[in-house]
């Protein structure tokens, strides 16, 4: 890619997002029945390649479940309010009836609370007696303090979340985690990131990571990319990150899973992220909209409730149905935020393609227009995509 001159003494690479780009069908159609969406989580296979987010807007032991049994993977955040109170739920309902200015400071105080290693595993062991995957997320700066009693509570995919998380930390003050020495003596599926670039993927790969995350800043209730500066838009991240897999696949034999983490709103914005080379996403939002999500009716961020540099806002969600319509239908809406999970097979199967690895193979196109190309009535009557 030609680099463009911003200044004379700096040049930059042209970076896009999810609306920036289309798919191109191919010269074959299939029946959308035959769309085959499982994917591959180290020795785990699973029937939908969708994570919902580690938010406490989200996922809750209830919803983990419910998600699990529907073929998804919830992942717990093990650092929320689920590890810090027995009634997490109305801790939850608490922050949705805050005022807007209160917001965020009575977040911090809520998160201030100490973590209960107890109750964190009670919450793991509450998932694993559903008999579905369990999945949980902790910082890198708190990892190795709890990794092994969630491991031996049952836990089933360890992902070590961050805003930016590298293979090489640098630090000062204290001993930093070494992800390259840890991840292997971990004896499930282990899910690093965030990241956004085909180097810092490639890193965290040789870690011995089963999948890395994609993304950094371009979730809903995310303000990463307004108080830091930092990100790139998804569709570029996902494609380089595909790139690395790719290098590191010919390095080693291993194929590393991309999840998309971030920025998808719609089913065919999931479909662009797979196109772009993700092996399933991992979303927020959409799925804060569902009547029975904890957020009841909001969703924030992992850094929101940040003590000193909060990153993230509490946003309000329109919900639009249950978990079940938004992820699997039927939607009862045409603007392609419920039945997620359809509109992957339905684009796939328009397109041709059977598995997810091979929709990865999909001609995208840059396509500046393709949310307005005739779309004037559906923006004046603000209907369907408009």
């Amino acid at each position: 890619m030609v680099d463009i001159e911003i200044g004379r003494g700096k040049k930059a690479r042209q970076a896009f997002g999810f609306d920036d780009v289309a798919i191109v069908p191919g010269r074959r159609t299939r029946d959308p029945e035959d769309v085959d969406l499982t994917w591959r989580l180290g020795d785990i296979n699973l029937e939908l390649p969708l994570l919902a987010s580690a938010m406490d807007g989200v996922v809750s032991p209830r919803t983990a479940i419910q998600l699990g049994k529907m073929g998804g993977l919830a992942v717990l955040n093990l650092e929320g309010l689920f590890s810090r109170y027995e009634d997490a739920e109305e801790r939850c309902s608490e922050i949705a009836a805050l005022p807007k200015d209160e917001a965020t400071e009575r977040m911090q105080e809520l998160y201030a609370a100490p973590i209960d290693p107890e109750l964190m595993v009670a919450r793991i062991r509450e998932i694993k007696a559903s008999g579905v995957t369990v999945a949980a997320s902790l910082t890198p700066q708190r990892v190795e303090q709890y990794a092994g009693a969630v491991l031996d509570a049952g836990l089933d995919v360890l992902v070590i979340q961050g805003t930016v998380v590298s293979a090489e930390h640098v630090s000062n003050h204290g001993r930093a985690l070494d992800l390259k020495a840890f991840i292997p003596t971990i004896d499930v599926p282990v899910i690093v990131g965030g990241c956004a670039s085909y180097q810092s993927a490639l890193h965290l790969m040789r870690t011995g990571a089963a999948a890395v995350l994609v993304g950094v800043g371009p979730g809903a209730a995310c303000t990463t990319r307004g108080v830091l500066g930092v990100g790139v838009p998804q569709a570029t991240a996902i494609s380089d990150v595909a790139g690395a897999r790719s290098q590191h696949l010919l390095e080693t034999g291993e194929r590393v899973a991309v999840i998309a983490d971030g920025g998808m709103r719609t089913g065919g914005d999931i479909s662009k992220a797979v196109a772009c080379g993700a092996d399933a996403v991992m979303i927020g939002s959409p799925l804060a909209r569902a009547v029975d999500a904890p957020g009841k009716g909001y969703h924030w961020g992992m850094a929101t409730f940040h003590p000193s540099l909060p990153r993230g806002a509490r946003v309000k969600v329109q919900q639009v149905g249950t978990l079940e319509e938004i992820v699997l239908g039927p939607a009862h809406e045409n603007d392609g935020t419920t039945n997620l999970m359809g509109a992957l097979r339905t684009s796939m199967a328009t397109c041709g393609y059977q598995s997810i690895q091979e929709f990865q193979k999909a001609e995208i196109v840059l396509a500046p227009s393709i949310q307005t190309e005739g779309k004037q009535l559906q923006r004046e009557q603000h209907i369907g995509m408009g």
